[in-house]
């Protein structure tokens, strides 16, 4: 039986600060770029990514790795809320 190739899946958190205060911030990091927003919203995503990233780690997951269910956790978990769609 012939072994099948796993696709190699990427995954990356990407946060877009709709406020603003004139100034253009960017931050990226190990599996996310976080840009635009005020000084207040552009930390409030950092910190949020970088939990998530901790959050991860503690689970011996990664991003690419984690289903939408566990990810949807980890994400309640620190402070995110779902939007209805």
């Amino acid at each position: 039986m012939a072994n099948a190739k796993k696709p190699n899946r990427k995954a990356a958190l990407l946060g877009v600060g709709l406020d603003s205060d004139g100034h253009k911030r960017i931050t990226t990091g190990p599996n996310f770029a976080l840009v635009g927003g005020t000084q207040e919203t552009h930390e409030q995503m950092t910190e949020k990514a970088i939990k998530i990233n901790e959050k991860l780690k503690a689970r011996g997951q990664q991003l690419e790795t984690v289903s939408r269910e566990e990810f949807d956790d980890i994400a309640h978990e620190v402070g995110l809320k779902k939007l209805p769609r």
